[in-house]
């Protein structure tokens, strides 16, 4: 079965996690590790043959347009990820109307091709912040990756729907994070931090289990500062954050080769299915 795998294209000093002590009027600041990280990413999925969806961040695409060019030029899909990488439900719509519209500008014009993919910083759809999928219909785009059907502190629609789905009273298509049901609610199994927790067994488990039994695709995501053991460190930031960023950096790659070996994957088709 055909999979699909998904890359954040966000610098390490961007995340959710480091909001509080790294805005973006300070990012300028910080030394870039995006470049390197990406190319890293793409030469491992070169080597496994396999092509994905990079959902890249507008503020990162302005100022590194070569990048963005090289992931697309090597045969990968190319996503939005907002601008300025706020969650959504900080946001007025108009806030967010034009961060989005900035954000696609500026990959529309690096790559001469429509961007019709979005996925919110954050996974930050959620049940209070679902008008944004209006704004995003408004602006063009024709499916999103933004809902986890997860319990969470920061996200989450736990009731929403576990594989692809078309919104009602939109023409949008979702595809949402992927997920394993255990105990009456679903476990988070599809990448990034939990990737890195969870031991290789328990996620290839999981992930076969989705193929298997429900005979469905699953979603794989990552970021490229995760397969960076030797970024700069965020020593001011909460234990909490330090902990979901920092945890086992230094085993992503090899679980990554392994799990681009185990499993087939392909870019998002988008409403191609």
């Amino acid at each position: 079965m055909i999979n699909y795998f998904t890359v954040d294209v966000e610098d390490y000093f961007q995340v959710a996690a480091f909001e509080r002590i790294v805005s973006p009027g300070k990012w300028d600041g910080y030394v870039s590790r995006v470049e390197r990280n990406v190319d890293f990413l793409l030469d491992m999925l070169d080597e496994h043959g396999v092509k994905g969806t990079f959902f890249v961040v507008g503020w990162t695409a302005e100022r590194y347009p070569d990048m963005v060019r090289t992931i697309a030029a090597r045969g990968h899909e190319l996503g939005c990820h907002s601008y300025a990488h706020k969650k959504i439900y900080d946001l007025t719509p108009e806030e967010f109307r034009a961060d989005t519209a900035r954000a696609k500008d500026i990959l529309e014009n690096i790559t001469g091709q429509p961007i019709t993919g979005y996925r919110a910083p954050t996974y930050s759809i959620t049940k209070r912040s679902l008008w944004a999928l209006d704004i995003l219909q408004e602006l063009g785009f024709t499916w999103d990756s933004s809902i986890f059907p997860v319990v969470h502190d920061q996200y989450g629609i736990p009731d929403a729907p576990r594989f692809r789905f078309k919104w009602p009273d939109h023409d949008l298509v979702e595809y949402p994070m992927s997920t394993m049901p255990a105990l009456g609610q679903n476990i988070p199994v599809s990448g990034g931090g939990y990737f890195r927790i969870f031991p290789y067994w328990f996620t290839r488990m999981a992930l076969r289990k989705i193929n298997s039994r429900e005979q469905q695709p699953f979603i794989f995501y990552l970021h490229p500062w995760e397969v960076d053991p030797e970024q700069p460190r965020m020593n001011n930031a909460g234990w909490k954050s330090r902990f979901r960023h920092y945890c086992n950096l230094d085993k992503t790659a090899s679980r990554l080769k392994r799990l681009l070996t185990d499993f087939r994957f392909a870019p998002i088709p988008g409403t191609t299915v």
